[in-house]
């Protein structure tokens, strides 16, 4: 039965006469907007298309004349993207029947009424609440209220909707609406970690995009201050040049979201490189080389959201200055400059940017030196702003506005915030033109996830970090290190300048030492601390490097690194900043192993400038007896290891810590002829992973069997260590990483290692072909072409394979099915990823590695199969190693 007073339900054909119409009007709004390119004629077009639409089937389903419809959210402010959400409310009259639902009759109705404008394409997200339910949820929710504060009538009871209206501006409260809409903003901001500048940041939603802006004009509209930009100047609150620069940017924005849609197809508001090439295009954006159209386009965009951060920055404390006037606080004298007002500093004299330049350095420094000020007034703020084109050679000579520099540099407190502030506004870029000219650049090495200047200011964040005693826990030894390190504006500085010649034509590295160097004379900096930033610039890739590429249990490798170091106060500078650089790359980039091998490779390093041997004859005796004292506790017979120890060789003992080779001989003292593999799994310490003992008779395929397990599993190898007995075993170790790094499922883990590969092994099925996976959309985007190098070591004992490639399902497996086919023998591997990058490192023998030919057919053959893994790839991506 139909609902009482209800129209017949539409037939097909009314549907689909309704879908052709609602399809022929989009696609005339997205002709004419890309032949008129006025994106607000579009947003407010497709409101008025969608209002028809929703309206019409509202009539013709004689919804009942008690209730109202409402758009709410961007549709009820008439901003409707071509994928946007549709938001809507359906307001009913008074409460829900005894039984605490709504009416049957009409609960009926609407649930008809929205299944037939999903059947004709409105893909609606809607709610249905009384009045009393509506200001219930806006109490609770600062997102309900936001979006209820901007409905408007689409249909209905039109006194009913009055009455809504009434209700929700009286509960409207300016001040607890600012602090929360604030609150929103700070924690929306956390969530891109603050930065401007993400490689495929969001438009919507990251910091500088659209909502910025539309949080300005809701808290205006909720204080009554004004509902547009216009409205704003023409108040006063605004000048007219922020009203013009905020609907410019606005536009710029939107432009660049709508065209986003129509070229996804659907609801997407992040700038993905997916789309980045060809939004350039339709732009006639050409690129120049060496900087691609679509990195000019990004550009442009940073602009755009540098411009609208600085515009919220100003305008937020503008909006407080009238929502929270200050009415009763007497202004204390701070100099003959600036005073305090409450929580803010303003500018004694607004003009005094102009006159003295300076001044805006000296600001900073007060904002350090004072915590208990916030900011600064807003005015100071606009103030500052109108002068910073002031910042020029002669400022920059300046000895007074030097000697402030440093002395920001040198307060403890406060240096992130105002180093980000002074980028914001351009004075970081105008103070050192080096860092200007990297402000808003790309960084296509598939590890970086923001632009070089966002990088960087990450970085000398993550140091400051170090420093804070609420974050002591997260890296409890760079902590103690910075917290004992003196004058650490050094690293500062260095943080400052480490990528800052990122860009240009030669290694970034020695020409960001130059500048570094001009820096540090030019601002009067002790000899010995010029030379540890200029030494730390050049240096600063070397420690990670080193850890991750070489094996540090090896005596001349840690030799060459100390003499390269020269000593402590450099180790431990490089340390801090290691962590720090890697820590401010991208989230994904870091994990516990590459933590402990960079800790590993500081105390080593330390120990061998204290004079400690770090020689065979010294370490392997150390070694020996440590892991004896293990087994002993273990209750193990100390004659348990004589067997196994003798057949191995003396580099086992060096390769691995006392508590592995206790580990090792405690599984494989009793089983040193079993002919079946023995398979052993524990979780590592510290967290870092999953390591793995595998015992079997020798294969030379077995490290590729082992590779293709752990590919099965979505595991992720790091370390491998590769030795055989004397009696024609492998004892082989590894250390593999969860892909979720979750040690709850890493206990799962252990025990489905240990069965499975057993198992595998014990089989011995043919090889499996590597996995094959779809790109990464970075790859597909900025491919990476392979290397593949094969030196002999210095010791002659071995090869070193060295191959960098693109991060893909099935690529140590690949590689290790090429080396099987050579009959080559891998002794230990170092697998190292930045994000989408892989640069690995082998220890390999064999024969055919003495001949030239050979090898160069090798190195071919390796090539060619990781040409062919990124050509045929298909399926989804999931761990690469």
């Amino acid at each position: 039965m139909k609902p009482p007073g209800a129209s017949s339900p539409r037939n097909p054909s009314d549907i689909e006469v309704g879908k052709k119409a609602l399809l022929q009007g989009r696609e005339a709004l997205r002709q004419h907007y890309y032949m008129s390119k006025n994106g607000t004629a579009l947003l407010r077009g497709h409101c008025r298309l969608v209002d028809d639409v929703l309206c019409q089937v509202w009539r013709d389903m004689a919804m009942p004349a008690s209730i109202a419809l409402l758009a709410v959210g961007g549709y009820g402010r008439r901003q409707l993207f071509p994928y946007s959400d549709i938001d809507l409310l359906v307001l009913l009259p008074a409460g829900k029947n005894k039984s605490g639902t709504v009416d049957d009759a009409i609960e009926s109705r609407l649930e008809h009424w929205v299944r037939l404008l999903w059947d004709i394409g409105l893909e609606v997200g809607h709610s249905v609440r009384t009045l009393a339910e509506c200001a219930e949820e806006a109490d609770k929710d600062i997102t309900v209220q936001t979006s209820l504060l901007e409905a408007r009538l689409l249909a209905g009871r039109r006194p009913l909707f009055s009455q809504f209206s009434r209700a929700m501006q009286a509960m409207l409260e300016p001040r607890a609406f600012f602090i929360a809409k604030q609150l929103e903003q700070h924690q929306r901001h956390g969530r891109y970690h603050d930065a401007t500048h993400n490689l495929e940041p969001n438009i919507k939603e990251s910091p500088g995009g659209l909502r910025d802006l539309q949080n300005i004009l809701w808290v205006s509209r909720a204080a009554k201050l004004g509902k547009s930009w216009p409205d704003l100047a023409k108040g006063g609150v605004i000048t007219q040049r922020e009203a013009r620069l905020a609907q410019r940017h606005q536009t710029i924005l939107q432009n660049l979201r709508i065209r986003l849609h129509y070229l996804a197809g659907r609801r997407e508001d992040r700038l993905l490189f997916d789309y980045q090439t060809s939004l350039a295009e339709e732009l006639d954006i050409v690129g120049k080389p060496p900087r691609r159209a679509s990195e000019i386009l990004m550009q442009r965009y940073y602009r755009a959201a540098k411009a609208v951060t600085q515009i919220n920055t100003i305008l937020l404390p503008t909006l407080r200055t009238e929502i929270f006037p200050v009415t009763d606080t007497v202004p204390v004298i701070i100099n003959e400059r600036f005073q305090k007002c409450g929580e803010l500093l303003e500018a004694c004299d607004e003009d005094i940017f102009r006159r003295e330049p300076g001044t805006i350095l000296e600001s900073t420094l007060l904002l350090q030196q004072h915590p208990e000020l916030k900011e600064r007034s807003a005015a100071t703020l606009r103030a500052m702003w109108r002068a910073t084109p002031l910042i020029n050679a002669a400022f920059r000579r300046d000895p007074r506005n030097r000697a402030l520099f440093m002395r920001i540099l040198r307060q403890p407190h406060g240096l992130t915030d105002e180093l980000r502030l002074m980028n914001r506004y351009g004075i970081l870029g105008r103070y050192i033109p080096a860092f200007g000219r990297i402000v808003g650049q790309m960084q296509h090495d598939l590890f970086h996830v923001y632009t070089v200047d966002e990088h960087i200011l990450m970085v000398v964040r993550n140091l400051r970090r170090f420093m804070a005693p609420e974050f002591t826990h997260e890296y409890p030894l760079c902590s103690r290190l910075i917290g004992e390190f003196e004058r650490p504006e050094v690293l500062y500085l260095a943080g400052l300048f480490h990528d800052i010649a990122k860009g240009r034509n030669g290694d970034h590295s020695v020409l960001g030492k130059t500048d570094a160097r001009q820096f540090c004379e030019r601002h009067g900096m002790r000899a010995e601390d010029t030379e540890l930033v200029t030494w730390l610039v050049e240096n600063h890739l070397v420690m990670s490097m080193t850890a991750q590429k070489k094996d540090i249990s090896d005596a001349s490798v840690i030799e060459d690194f100390a003499t390269r170091v020269g000593d402590e106060r450099h180790l431990i500078a490089l340390y801090l900043l290691t962590v720090a650089d890697i820590r401010g790359t991208s989230p994904k980039v870091w994990n516990a192993w590459k933590g402990k091998l960079l800790e590993d490779l500081f105390w080593i390093t330390r120990r061998h400038f204290y004079g400690e041997s770090i020689h065979a004859d010294g370490t392997l005796k150390n070694r020996k007896n440590k892991a004896l004292e293990l087994l002993q506790h273990a209750g193990i017979p100390t004659s348990a290891h004589e067997r196994l120890w003798s057949a191995l060789d003396p580099t086992y003992l060096l390769l691995h810590d006392p508590q592995e080779i206790a580990w090792h001989t405690r599984h494989l003292s009793h089983r040193m002829k079993s002919p079946t593999p023995v398979v052993k799994a524990r979780i590592a310490p510290a967290g870092t992973g999953i390591e793995v003992l595998v015992y079997a008779p020798d294969q030379k395929d077995l490290f590729a069997r082992i590779c293709g397990f752990f590919d099965g599993l979505d595991y992720n190898i790091v370390e491998a260590r590769i030795h055989t007995t004397r009696d024609g075993y492998a004892l082989d170790s590894f250390l593999v990483l969860d892909p979720f790094n979750v040690v709850e499922h890493q206990r799962d883990v252990v025990g489905i290692v240990e069965h499975e590969l057993a198992q595998q092994l014990k089989q011995q099925v043919p090889l499996k072909p590597p996995l094959q996976g779809r790109l990464s959309r970075h790859l597909k985007h900025f491919p990476i072409t392979p290397e593949v190098d094969i030196e002999p070591d210095e010791k002659g004992m071995y090869h070193v394979l060295s191959i960098v490639a693109g991060d893909q399902p099935g690529l140590l497996t690949r590689i290790a099915q090429v080396l099987v086919s050579f009959s080559v023998n891998v002794h230990g591997a170092r697998i190292n990823t930045l994000g989408e990058r892989a640069e690995d490192t082998f220890l390999i023998t064999g024969e055919i590695l003495n001949e030239t030919r050979t090898v160069i057919r090798l190195e071919t053959m390796l090539l060619e199969a990781l040409r062919t893994s990124s050509e045929t790839s298909g399926a989804n991506p999931g761990n690469r190693h």
